[in-house]
């Protein structure tokens, strides 16, 4: 995986059903809907700390890039998914 999609997956791991986890996590699960238009609620991103919306800001980067598909993307988000699930 990316450093960047390894690094979300170790703040999801870190807490799983932390709201800064949760956020990261709809955000990720938002970006995989491009005809949705990724509505995303911005006003999320206060339950984040500085650092963590970096991880956000570096995540709408890779979308805008066109990172938010293929096979990393895709492990990366089935081990959120199973974190987030687990908790």
């Amino acid at each position: 995986m990316s450093q960047l999609l390894d690094d979300i997956v170790l703040e999801i791991a870190d807490a799983p059903h932390s709201a800064a986890a949760l956020t990261l996590y709809a955000l990720v699960s938002t970006l995989e809907f491009e005809q949705a238009g990724y509505l995303f609620k911005l006003v999320k991103l206060r339950d984040l700390s500085a650092e963590q919306r970096q991880l956000a800001y570096r995540l709408m980067d890779l979308m805008a890039d066109g990172g938010n598909q293929g096979e990393q993307w895709d492990q990366a988000k089935a081990r959120m998914d199973e974190l987030v699930r687990a908790g």
